[in-house]
């Protein structure tokens, strides 16, 4: 799969744009567009801390950078100021900031779910809302089953913006996004000045350095390099480290009288422990659940996986023997290079973007498929009577209790071996002087290469809940005195629930993609009226190794080599070598975006659009019916993608120091996909999902200044419903799952010029575990207080307490209604988490 890098549209695309330019940015404060020295990304030295504030330029998902309100658009940007004030460090905790967007998250990049504007949760992963890099994609895709988007991308001092738009022209500008785009803006060293921050967790074991520096170079040149490391247990019992890793971003910037050429590189392997679901027991009803912890367990404060039960034998991607280790967790490597560049000529702006990442990772994830007393899990596994012992720990030996609590667990394993994204975008765009006014003509050419080699490995093992980070493997033994595991391993492969070698699967596939697309803008007086065109074409090439395509997905294995064949060893799957379903299909869709704008005054404007983009669909929808395994066709053509339809009607008001925006929106998308979710009885189920849905609601996103004051308010009301449901008609009219009716974030602070203090409030109403809209997850608010202390010049002390009172934030339940005997698992967000740093500035 290493051809992506000879995919000829790539190479004439990144020849023709080589020296060429990016689109101007715009200062919201100004009407004028402004060139490449007043891109707030540019800026390398942190502002003071007492400072307020610069215009905030935006420049992500639209064709040329203008005044706010002076466009059609619904957008919002977060400055390198507030990030720190957040208390969170993955990216999706800072999208939980952004009006508008859902994002599903424990602050682990990697395992998170994000939307907008109530398209569907079915998934883990963004698949709706594009993740972006210095204005290109991290992926092309950005629900990769356990290679995420957010998985490949950090926040640290190098970051200077996150600028986000929502619905838009964000169909027209970028492939995949059509239901906005958020873009993570590095700073590019414009400005001498840098820092060193030491952060250190507070009750817990994490320990991180961040660093950056930019200068001019003189003759034009500056630079600007930043990143972090890394490593501790983090806040929660998993005992051993979780977090270990960093990044380093490198940029250099050749500036000239109309343009500049920028080269820049990241090297990113970082890993972190996977938050994913723990056992828990509900009480109460359906429509006021109580989440209670198991006896010697903590949601908030443990991990399922543990030093104990971590490491696993398994077979590789060749069926040969190898030994697996939860404790690697989620890790994601970003190997990238790039070029950015922006000429004036001839009266045209022609800008190019070009970077090849080498992505690549690994991602383990330990949950329990039934939690019950082990005398009655022993019954539940075919072997009534049967007795339970410790296999490993310091117990090792021992007989178990069959009062006490035991669980059989599922363990995924995907080997991210190549993930590699190449991409160029190409455009040229002209301000022309008619009638009066000014039309602003933009043309582009993009194009994409995304690989998607990983192989995925399923296991059934056997633990008690021990809790605190120290579960411990337990072996079962028939009544008859015959092992039916080995070392807790229950199966290599699903030994319970579903057939043997269910998901076992290995991918090589390649997404080629080409995307010309243009837009026209005209304004005249207070009047802007635009409009955009793009055509996405994409190419579908691969083969996927599964039984469920081709071939047998069993054997007999000797797995731990010791010459005899255990039950357990009975029950291995397999990959059929030779076998291969071969994956070859194209597919096309046209998107397009028009709105208007009027500048009523100069502080206040209205705006309305309407736009149709599309999400081509990965390989979530290559399987077993979907797929022919001979030709390599989709049985259904029009499951390539997703097409979504959005309307958006707003208005904008700025001036002294109140900013507001108020926007409505509608959006409507069909899906097919699967989801994992849960049954009556909390055992995790695959479902299939062909749907429609809908959602209305309304935005709400406002900033007051006033002296040392400032309050930041966001909020957003969404009525989101399944139109229809071909699989499942009874659930036509019901709420999609996790989405709530009501969400608001709000950041009042009181700065001077020695302290700064706030607090960050996240809040959310209930929502449904599970599209049958029965049981519900409960809502929460969140308070997270920050204080910076500033007793010297360039120093700052800083304290965030995140989740100050402790309260029990649920992303999610994995159950349609409270089981009997009220077990099931649950995903929440941390507890009160403490944070303290010292950060020195040069």
């Amino acid at each position: 799969m290493r051809n992506t890098m000879r995919n000829w549209q790539l190479l004439a695309t990144t020849v023709l744009g080589f020296g060429l330019a990016s689109p101007a940015f715009a200062e919201e404060a100004a009407d004028r567009e402004a060139g490449p020295e007043s891109s707030a990304a540019a800026q390398s030295a942190p502002a003071p801390a007492s400072a307020k504030p610069a215009g905030k330029a935006f420049s992500t998902g639209v064709a040329k950078g203008r005044d706010l309100l002076d466009t059609a658009i619904s957008a919002s940007v977060i400055d390198e100021a507030d990030l720190p004030k957040l208390s969170v460090s993955s990216v999706a905790g800072i999208m939980q900031n952004i009006p508008g967007i859902r994002a599903e998250t424990s602050d682990i990049d990697g395992f998170s779910s994000i939307t907008v504007r109530g398209l569907p949760l079915s998934a883990d992963g963004s698949k709706f809302l594009q993740l972006q890099e210095d204005g290109l994609p991290v992926l092309e895709f950005g629900d990769l089953h356990f290679s995420s988007a957010d998985q490949f991308i950090r926040a640290d001092l190098s970051l200077s913006q996150v600028q986000a738009i929502r619905g838009g022209s964000a169909s027209t500008f970028a492939s995949n996004s059509p239901g906005g785009v958020v873009n993570f803006i590095s700073r590019t060293g414009e400005t001498e000045g840098g820092a060193v921050q030491l952060s250190s967790g507070l009750g817990y074991d994490l320990k991180r350095l961040d660093f950056t520096y930019g200068a001019p170079l003189g003759d034009g040149w500056r630079f600007h390099v930043g990143g972090f490391y890394r490593q501790g247990e983090g806040p929660r019992d998993i005992g051993y480290d979780g977090f270990r890793g960093g990044q380093v971003k490198l940029n250099v910037t050749k500036q000239f009288a109309s343009g500049y050429v920028r080269f820049y590189g990241k090297y990113l392997d970082d890993r972190q422990p996977n938050y994913s679901l723990y056992p828990v027991q509900l009480t109460g009803t359906n429509d006021a659940v109580k989440i209670n912890d198991l006896p010697g367990n903590s949601v908030r404060g443990d991990v399922y996986e543990s030093p104990l039960t971590a490491s696993y034998i398994a077979l590789d991607q060749n069926n040969n023997r190898t030994t697996l280790d939860g404790r690697v967790g989620i890790r994601g490597i970003n190997k990238s290079v790039g070029l950015e560049a922006q000429f004036d000529v001839g009266g045209f702006t022609i800008s190019n973007r070009f970077r090849y990442a080498d992505v690549s990772g690994e991602y383990n994830e330990t949950i329990p498929m039934v939690t019950a007393p082990a005398a009655i899990l022993g019954a539940v596994l075919g072997s009534p009577g049967g007795s339970f012992s410790y296999a490993g720990g310091p117990d090792a030996g021992k007989p178990f209790s069959p009062a006490a609590l035991a669980a059989i667990s599922i363990k995924i394993n995907a080997q991210l071996n190549q993930i590699d994204n190449v991409t160029n975008d190409l455009r040229a765009s002209r301000v022309w002087e008619t009638g009066g006014g000014k039309l602003t003509t933009t043309a582009g050419l993009y194009a994409a290469s995304q690989s998607v080699d990983m192989y995925w490995n399923f296991a059934n093992t056997l633990n008690d809940l021990a809790g605190n980070g120290q579960n411990n493997p337990l072996n079962l033994t028939s009544l008859g005195g015959v092992p039916q595991s080995d070392a807790g391993v229950y199966a290599y492969g699903f030994g319970f629930g579903v057939p043997l070698a269910s998901y076992h699967t290995h991918y090589d596939l390649t997404y080629r993609i080409l995307a010309p697309y243009g837009s026209l803008n005209y304004q005249i007086g207070k009047l802007a009226i635009g409009g955009s065109l793009r055509w996405d074409k994409g190419r579908v090439s691969g083969s996927i190794l599964s039984s469920s395509l081709r071939g047998n997905g069993s054997a007999v294995v000797d797995m731990n080599g010791n010459g005899a064949i255990s039950v357990a060893e009975t029950k291995v799957a397999i990959l059929p070598l030779g076998q291969a379903a071969n994956v070859d299909y194209d597919y096309d869709y046209l998107s397009y975006s028009a709105g208007v704008n009027y500048r009523i005054a100069q502080p206040l404007s209205v705006f309305a659009r309407y736009s149709r983009g599309g999400r081509a669909n990965a390989e979530r929808i290559l399987g077993a019916g979907s797929l022919n395994p001979l030709t390599g066709k989709l049985a259904d053509p029009s499951t390539a993608f997703s097409p979504v339809k959005q309307a958006e009607g707003g208005v904008k008001f700025r001036e002294g120091g109140i900013t507001a925006y108020v926007t409505g929106f509608w959006a409507s998308t069909s899906e097919r996909n699967y989801q994992i979710g849960a049954d009556n009885s909390g055992q995790v189920v695959v479902i299939p999902i062909n749907r429609t849905y809908s959602a209305k609601g309304i935005e709400f996103e406002s900033e007051v200044r006033e002296g040392p004051f400032a309050l930041a308010l966001g909020a957003t009301w969404t009525d989101a419903k399944i139109d229809k449901d071909r699989t499942s008609p009874a659930l036509e009219g019901n709420r999609p799952r996790h989405i709530p009716k009501f969400s608001f974030q709000a950041r009042p602070q009181v700065e001077f010029d020695a302290v700064t203090f706030g607090a960050v409030v996240n809040g959310t109403a209930s929502s449904f575990a599970q599209d049958t809209n029965i049981l519900e997850q409960p809502g929460y608010v969140i308070v997270s207080p920050f204080l910076q202390m500033r007793p010297v010049d360039r120093v700052q002390l800083s304290l965030n307490a995140f989740n100050v009172f402790n309260k029990l934030a649920v992303v999610q339940i994995a159950s349609a209604v409270i089981p009997t005997g009220g077990l099931t698992n649950a995903q929440v967000m941390n507890g009160r988490t403490l944070t303290g740093s010292l950060r020195f500035s040069f």
